[in-house]
């Protein structure tokens, strides 16, 4: 005759976890048996005035009143701005050998590239000119340059 299939091991194995199963099973009649409930009202939660969660309800006299068409929907508007094309500014660097530079607008700082095909005076470094702007393809081009 054969040995039996079954090991020490596995016996072990069974045991321990038939042991585990009857004490998940008395946890859950203990959870039942000690269970108050309360029911619904346990489980609700006011939020007050401030926004903090409380288990007491507001005070319905500090309940205000908004006029529901006074709420916008969605982004407002921008309103259309005038500004003078033409602006002003100072040239930083130019670059005769290849066409190119750089000026700096004297009211908000910022650099635009130039081009020699939107220079109408010859500029130099440091010249006051006067131009207007353009979207190019990396960005704002100064078009239309003159000098000062």
């Amino acid at each position: 005759m054969g040995r039996s299939q079954e090991t020490y091991n596995k016996r072990e194995k069974e045991k321990k976890r038939l042991k585990q199963k009857k004490e998940k099973q008395e946890r859950k009649e203990e959870r039942k048996a000690n269970a108050s409930g309360g029911g619904l009202d346990n489980m609700i939660a006011y939020v007050d005035e401030f926004g903090n969660i409380s288990d007491t309800p507001h005070d319905p006299s500090k309940k205000q009143q908004v006029d529901a068409s006074s709420i916008q929907l969605g982004i407002p508007k921008k309103e259309k701005e005038i500004i003078n094309p033409i602006r002003h500014g100072k040239v930083e660097f130019f670059n005769h050998a290849k066409g190119f530079g750089f000026i700096r607008d004297s009211e908000n700082q910022e650099k635009y590239f130039v081009h020699i095909n939107g220079v109408i005076d010859e500029i130099d470094e440091n010249d006051q000119v006067k131009f207007e702007l353009e979207r190019g393809a990396k960005g704002m081009n100064a078009v239309r340059v003159h000098k000062v």
